[in-house]
């Protein structure tokens, strides 16, 4: 395999960066007139299809029932739990906040990796991050449990969603690491929006969004908005994170979830009005630098642990 150009490499971490932290804005506009399960079920439905054809279009089409369920249970987590959870929470908060609430998923997983005995103890500088990270959501949880936005919102409520969906997510991305996916990593990736798709749309239709769901009333905002995210969010911004994790390391390609938030912020004040006060500055900088740590703790750990086995080895 030839290696990837720079210009190329930039190109997919631009993409990175801009697509999935513009997706916050981009679910905000399209469940302005669009009910939120239905929006994000028939937005994975779609990007499962378009990704199903691309692995298609690779020889890779066939897949086990083992598979199919794992695929079940992982779209449950990440995408009807995970990403459902981030577009309720967005009748409640702003986008910029929201990205930062999400963005401590990295702590959730050491957390739930050192809890379920998957990883060893986190070592003390991990242990920085996860307080670090928790501190700052303290911050901005803490004056919304005892006061309502001026339009009625009530963020907490928004809040307290993101806080049980991430963890959800959390635990979902473990168990991924470790269940039995299809080979093609495009497979997977169809098959895991496909049920997580469907699904959503199912949570749609149980809570009777079909009934508030008027296609007349939709404005072009959120057609434009649900075109963005089923094409850009899911199949290119997915499609550049596949590709980075085959040609770069994987710490550079983690920084994702701490550019995303800064994106989230910058795009929700620039286009959506929502405004950026000391305390969320305050909370975020504690939250993305957190996350920072963390992450780099445990890749700067990760590559040790190897070298440490190789020099304790006997010798053929």
């Amino acid at each position: 395999m030839a290696a990837p150009t720079k210009v190329r490499i930039i190109i997919a971490f631009v993409a990175l960066y801009l697509v999935w932290g513009s997706t916050y804005l981009g679910i905000r506009f399209a469940i302005e007139s669009i009910p939120p399960f239905l929006m994000a079920g028939a937005r994975f439905l779609l990007a499962g299809m378009i990704m199903f054809v691309i692995a298609w279009s690779q020889g890779a089409y066939k897949s086990s029932w083992a598979n199919w369920r794992v695929s079940l249970v992982v779209g449950a987590c990440l995408l009807l739990a995970g990403n459902g959870g981030v577009t309720i929470s967005e009748q409640y908060i702003d986008t910029g906040l929201a990205a930062l609430i999400v963005a401590i998923v990295p702590i959730y997983i050491v957390m739930l990796g050192w809890a379920t005995g998957i990883t060893s103890k986190p070592p003390p500088v991990i242990w920085l991050g996860l307080v670090g990270g928790f501190v700052g959501v303290g911050i901005l949880l803490g004056p919304a449990l005892r006061f309502h936005s001026s339009d009625g919102r009530h963020p907490a409520t928004g809040m307290l969603i993101l806080l049980v969906s991430s963890f959800i997510w959390s635990a979902g991305s473990l168990y991924s690491r470790t269940a039995k996916h299809a080979a093609s990593p495009f497979l997977t990736a169809a098959q895991q929006m496909l049920c997580g798709g469907l699904l959503l749309f199912l949570t749609g239709i149980l809570t009777g969004e079909t009934r508030r769901f008027h296609p007349g009333s939709v404005s072009i905002l959120s057609v434009a908005s649900f075109i963005y995210l089923v094409i850009i969010g899911a199949v290119i911004g997915y499609t550049a994170y596949i590709w980075l994790l085959r040609h770069c390391d994987p710490a550079k390609v983690a920084t994702y979830a701490y550019v995303n938030p800064i994106v989230a912020v910058l795009l929700g004040a620039a286009f959506a009005g929502e405004t950026v006060t000391l305390r969320v500055l305050i909370a975020g900088a504690l939250i993305i630098g957190s996350v920072a740590i963390v992450i780099t703790a445990q890749q700067l750990k990760a590559r040790a642990e190897p070298a440490i086995g190789a020099a304790i080895e006997p010798a053929d």
